[in-house]
C-alpha cells in the first residue's frame, strides 16, 4: 500500500495524505525562512513534534544542531540545569563543568515540548534567553551566550493558563511570534489508513488489513491520536492468525460498533471523557492512565483539580 506523502525530518517520519497536514508541512517551510519563535498547539499524540522537526529540516539551521526537551519529565531543578548546564561545584556531585541543552543548540533549534508544565521561575529565565540577554550556568561566573532558534509545543491552552495565573503573559506573546494548530486525527481521517499501513510495514510488511478493519479504523475516534493508532497497529499485528488483520483482531473499545467520531461538543468536555474513561480503564490509577494519554503524570494531576467533582476515587 503506497501512501500520497512519506518524509523523514531528523529520523521521524510524516506519513501524509490529509489536506490539513498538507497545509500545515506548507506553511512550515514558508516559517522554517524565518527566525522566529514557533509555538505549536495540539492533543498529545497528534504529531507536534513532527512538525517541529520539519520547520528546522527546511530552514537554514537544517546542518546545525537540534535539540530536544520535555519540560514534563523534570522535575524543576533538574530542567534548569538541563537547559543552562553548570559548573564544578555548583552542587553536590557537580564534579565537572556541564553545558546546557542552549550551548549544545547554538546556532540550530531547541525543541521545548509541554511548554505549559514550566515552574514559574523558569518561565522568568526562559524569557530572558528568548529575550537575547546572556545568562550564567548554574554556579558559573561567566555569561553564556547562545544564538538558538527555539519551538515549543504544548497540549494545553495557554491563553487560560496565563488568564489563571500559571504562565507568564511576557512568554506567552514572546513564544507566539508564530503559532500553528495540528488538528486531532479524528478531524483528518484521510490521515488514517496510510498511516495504519505504515505501522504495519513497519512492523510485519507480510500482513494487511481487511477492508472491515479498514473501516474500522477510520471510524473510530482516536482520542490518543497517532500514538494510540500505533499501538492499536502493533497489538492487532501480533493477534492475527493469518496473513490478514480483521476487525476483531483490533483492540478498540468501540470494536465493531457503529458509533463516529464526535463532531461537536467542546474540546474541554472531550477531554474531561477522555481523562475519567482512561481512569476507569486503568482502576483509577494515576500513574498508568497518564501513560495512557500520552501525557505527564503532573498534567493529569492538574486536570482533575479543575475536574475534582468528577473522579473523587482516583488513586495516587
Amino acid at each position: 500500500m503506497s501512501v500520497d506523502s512519506t518524509h523523514v525530518f531528523l529520523g521521524m517520519t510524516a506519513v501524509i495524505a490529509s489536506e490539513e497536514m498538507r497545509h500545515l508541512m506548507s506553511l512550515a517551510e514558508r516559517v522554517a525562512r524565518s527566525n522566529a519563535t514557533v509555538l505549536i498547539l495540539g492533543e498529545s499524540g497528534s504529531g507536534k513534534e513532527v512538525l517541529a522537526r520539519a520547520i528546522h529540516h527546511y530552514s537554514s539551521r537544517a546542518h546545525k544542531p537540534w535539540v530536544d526537551l520535555n519540560c514534563g519529565a523534570l522535575p524543576e531543578h533538574l530542567i534548569e540545569s538541563e537547559l543552562f548546564g553548570y559548573d564544578r561545584g555548583a552542587f553536590s556531585g557537580a564534579n565537572n563543568n556541564k553545558p546546557g541543552l542552549f550551548e549544545l543548540a547554538h546556532q540550530g533549534t531547541i525543541f521545548l515540548d509541554e511548554i505549559g508544565e514550566l515552574e514559574m521561575k523558569m518561565q522568568v529565565k526562559l524569557l530572558r534567553v528568548l529575550d537575547g540577554v546572556p545568562y550564567y550556568r548554574l554556579g558559573g561566573v561567566k555569561k553564556v551566550s547562545v544564538d538558538v532558534r527555539i519551538v515549543a509545543a504544548t497540549n494545553q491552552e495557554l491563553e487560560r493558563a496565563v488568564a489563571e495565573g500559571r504562565f507568564r503573559a511576557d512568554l506567552y506573546h514572546r513564544l507566539t511570534q508564530f503559532t500553528m494548530r495540528v488538528p486531532p486525527l479524528r478531524n483528518r481521517v484521510q490521515d488514517i489508513p496510510p498511516l495504519a499501513w505504515h505501522f504495519l510495514a513497519q512492523h510485519d510488511p507480510a500482513l494487511r488489513f481487511s477492508p472491515g478493519a479498514l473501516d474500522l479504523l477510520t471510524r473510530h475516534s482516536w482520542p490518543g491520536n497517532i500514538r494510540e493508532l500505533r499501538n492499536a497497529v502493533i497489538r492487532a499485528a501480533v493477534l492475527a492468525t493469518g496473513d490478514e488483520i480483521r476487525a476483531e483482531d483490533l483492540p478498540l473499545e468501540q470494536a465493531h460498533g457503529s458509533e463516529q467520531p464526535p463532531s461537536g461538543g467542546s474540546i474541554e468536555g472531550m477531554e474531561r471523557k477522555m481523562i475519567f474513561d482512561a481512569l476507569h480503564s486503568t482502576n483509577g490509577h494515576q500513574q498508568k492512565a497518564a501513560a495512557k494519554l500520552g501525557i505527564s503524570r503532573r498534567t493529569l494531576s492538574r486536570k482533575l483539580k479543575i475536574y475534582d467533582s468528577g473522579f473523587s476515587e482516583a488513586r495516587l
